[in-house]
């Protein structure tokens, strides 16, 4: 039996592999977009590609839950998973602005000039 660490790991590779085939078909079909647009009319035209063809999802990973672990101490057991493999409730809190400009965003942010502050 997989940890459910394993199986995150697993579901994760699963989705980068999807993401990876859906680029690879938009990049396509953008480029015979572009072909379509300098196309004279009369010649047959080149035809979109076919709708990629995705792996099947693992079996091992159906049923996956978030797990993280509640405030009652419970483990969660929400299944709707984002691609880090936690919940919509569990997958980290933002760490804020990094960079100056983003502080310097982050510092402007709300400030509205000529209005006065309620006290």
């Amino acid at each position: 039996m997989k940890t459910p660490d394993e199986l995150r790991k697993i579901r994760r590779q699963y989705i980068e592999t999807c993401q990876r085939l859906t680029a690879a078909y938009h990049q396509e079909c953008e480029r015979v977009a572009g072909i379509l647009e300098t196309y004279p009319l009369p010649v047959p035209a080149p035809k979109y590609p076919a709708k990629p063809v995705y792996p099947p999802y693992p079996e091992e990973c159906r049923g996956l839950t978030c797990g993280a672990k509640t405030r009652a101490g419970t483990p969660c057991k929400r299944r709707d998973l984002n691609i880090n493999g936690r919940c919509k409730l569990h997958g980290g809190m933002s760490t804020g602005p990094r960079t100056p400009e983003g502080k310097a965003r982050s510092a402007r942010n709300g400030f509205k000039p000529g209005r006065r502050l309620s006290s």
